[in-house]
């Protein structure tokens, strides 16, 4: 079994994958060694990938180490694509496992992987498996958060029930209707712009959306999209396996 760690700028997801079945998941805020040892009082663990965007716990890696065989993804880890990011030191490893998750969950197909999260990432990959690149912008939070920190009076919103939350009108009757309906309307546009852009470049793609925000996406874009909410796992155990099988 592969343990997956996978730390981001919000949570820390702790993945157990039995083959490339996924038998187990949890998150903290802040991921430390017993967490680590209370799963692996349950499960019989052998093989352990972490990738992080931030600085852990110190001792948490030295565990790692002397407890499974470990992999720390970076830009020189071996994975199961081609990387043709112009500065591959710079690309987020979250970004990069996206890619390989989507391209192993639709091989022979072009694919956008979108990641509504705090950033709204996108990420593209082709059907003979060559990473391009893709785009960064703000999150829907992001979005409201930026309008009251850069302006005297705009308030404060914050969203709640994001996954059953109703499509803004598109003219707001108030200030907080209409900073909803900029920053959620403004952002279903621009994914929906996307993904259409993509098309016209590269004809018929899947396209995946992952990420905290993305059940509100889900809910109310037009375009066909399939929905894997746990596609940066995946690619991280599909790139555990893959070192452990070269």
């Amino acid at each position: 079994m592969n343990l997956v760690l996978d730390l981001g700028n919000t949570l820390h997801k702790c993945a157990v994958f039995d083959g490339e079945q996924l038998i187990h998941l949890e998150a903290h805020t802040q991921l430390l060694p017993e967490h680590i040892e209370q799963i692996s009082s349950r499960f019989p663990i052998q093989s352990a990938i972490i990738s992080s965007v931030d600085h852990y716990d110190e001792h948490l890696e030295a565990m790692l180490q002397e407890t499974f065989h470990l992999v720390v993804l970076s830009h020189t880890t071996d994975i199961p694509i081609q990387n043709h990011y112009g500065t591959p030191t710079t690309l987020g490893k979250d970004r990069l496992s996206a890619a390989v998750g989507g391209f192993k969950a639709f091989p022979g197909q072009n694919v956008l992987v979108i990641d509504a999260g705090t950033c709204i990432k996108y990420d593209f990959i082709t059907a003979v498996g060559i990473y391009i690149g893709g785009a960064i912008s703000p999150g829907l939070t992001m979005r409201l958060k930026a309008m009251h920190n850069f302006t005297a009076r705009l308030p404060l919103i914050e969203l709640t029930a994001i996954s059953t939350m109703p499509k803004p009108a598109l003219t707001g009757d108030s200030t907080t209707n209409s900073m909803l309906s900029g920053a959620l309307n403004g952002a279903l546009m621009e994914v929906e712009g996307a993904i259409d852009a993509y098309r016209d470049l590269h004809g018929d793609i899947a396209v995946i959306i992952s990420g905290g925000d993305a059940p509100f996406f889900e809910l109310h874009l037009k375009s066909r999209i399939f929905a894997r909410p746990n596609v940066v796992l995946e690619g991280l155990n599909t790139i555990l396996n893959y070192n452990l099988n070269n």
